[in-house]
C-alpha cells in the first residue's frame, strides 16, 4: 500500500478522514485500531499508546503500523495534531487535564515546562502588541474621573478584580471590587450611572452573570471597560474601552498572566494621571504599616 507523506495531514480531522477512507483495506488488527481511533478521537491526544491498545484490544505496535499505513512516520507524529487540538481549544477542560497527565506518563514534563514559559511570554507580548498606549490611557482617565469604578470578576477573574481594587485603595478612594461580601453584583450597581465606570472581565466559556451585569450597567449609562479573550464576547462588543487578551495555555484552564499584566499597566497609568496628593496617600499608607509593625523588619 502506498503511503502519503505526513505533511499531507494538517489536523486531526484530516487524519481521521484518511483512516475512514482506508478502513476497509486495512488488515483486521489495523482495522480494529483505526475503528477505535475514529470512534474515540479524544483518547488519542490524552492516552498512552498502551492505554489505547488495551482499550482497542490490540498490541501497542498495531497503532504504530496503523499510523504508518496512513502516511505518518510513526505513532507520535500521528498523535501530535490530536494533542494540539486539545491544547488549543477553549473547552473540554477535563481532556486538557488528561493531556497534561499523559505528558507525565511519557516523561515529557521538560517540554511542558518550556511550553508554559513560552506561552506566558507570548501571551504577554501579544497583549501589548494588540493594545495601544492610547487605549490604556483613555481607560485610566475614565477611572480617575469616575465618581466610582466598580471592578467585577467571577471565578479566576475574582482574584484579579480584588487585587486591582486592593492596589487602587492605597492611592485613590473611588475603586471597589464587586460583588461585595453577602451581596449581588447587580445590587451593588443599583445606583451606578453615567458618572461611574464598570471594569468587567470574563473569559471563555463566558460567565452569564458578568454579561448580564454589563448589559444592565450600560442601560444605566455607566461606562464599560471590558476585558476578555474574544473580540465577540458581549462585554467587549458593548464596552466603551474594549481590551482583548490572549489567554491560551498548555495547562488545562485559562491563563491569567497576560490579564494581570494588563491590569497592572492600567493601574500604573491611573497613578500617572493622578496629582501629587496620590503620592502622599501612598506614602502615608505604607508608613502606617511600618509604624504598626505590619511589615517585617530586622530591627
Amino acid at each position: 500500500m502506498d503511503s502519503l507523506p505526513n505533511t499531507a495531514f494538517q489536523d486531526s480531522g484530516s487524519a481521521l478522514q484518511s483512516l475512514a477512507a482506508r478502513l476497509e483495506n486495512l488488515a483486521p488488527e489495523l482495522r480494529k485500531a483505526a475503528t477505535y481511533v475514529i470512534e474515540n478521537p479524544n483518547d488519542v491526544g490524552v492516552s498512552s499508546i498502551r492505554e489505547l491498545a488495551e482499550a482497542a484490544d490490540v498490541k501497542p505496535n498495531t497503532f504504530v503500523r496503523m499510523a504508518r499505513a496512513v502516511g505518518f512516520e510513526g505513532y507520535e507524529d500521528f498523535r501530535q495534531p490530536f494533542r494540539e487540538e486539545i491544547r488549543n481549544r477553549g473547552e473540554g477542560f477535563q481532556d486538557r487535564a488528561r493531556w497534561l497527565q499523559s505528558l507525565k506518563k511519557d516523561s515529557k514534563l521538560d517540554s511542558l515546562y518550556a511550553e508554559m514559559a513560552s506561552g506566558s511570554i507570548s501571551n504577554v507580548e501579544q497583549t501589548f502588541t494588540n493594545t495601544t498606549r492610547d487605549q490604556v490611557e483613555e481607560a485610566a482617565k475614565a477611572v480617575m474621573k469616575a465618581r466610582r469604578t466598580y471592578v467585577l470578576g467571577f471565578g479566576i477573574a475574582h482574584a484579579l478584580a480584588r487585587n486591582f481594587a486592593y492596589i487602587a485603595d492605597m492611592a485613590i478612594d473611588n475603586v471597589v471590587a464587586i460583588p461585595k461580601d453577602g451581596s449581588l453584583a447587580i445590587d451593588d450597581l443599583a445606583r451606578a450611572n453615567q458618572r461611574d465606570v464598570l471594569l468587567a472581565m470574563t473569559f471563555k466559556p463566558f460567565r452569564t452573570e458578568v454579561i448580564d451585569v454589563v448589559a444592565t450597567a450600560r442601560k444605566q449609562g455607566t461606562k464599560i471597560i471590558g476585558i476578555s479573550d474574544s473580540p465577540v464576547c458581549p462585554i467587549v462588543t458593548q464596552a466603551d474601552f474594549p481590551f482583548v487578551v490572549p489567554t491560551d495555555s498548555a495547562q488545562f484552564f485559562t491563563s491569567t498572566v497576560p490579564v494581570a499584566a494588563l491590569l497592572e499597566t492600567l493601574m500604573s497609568f491611573v497613578i500617572a494621571e493622578s496629582d501629587q496628593a496620590v503620592i502622599e496617600k501612598i506614602e502615608s499608607f505604607h508608613q502606617r504599616r511600618h509604624d504598626l509593625g505590619i511589615y517585617w523588619s530586622r530591627d
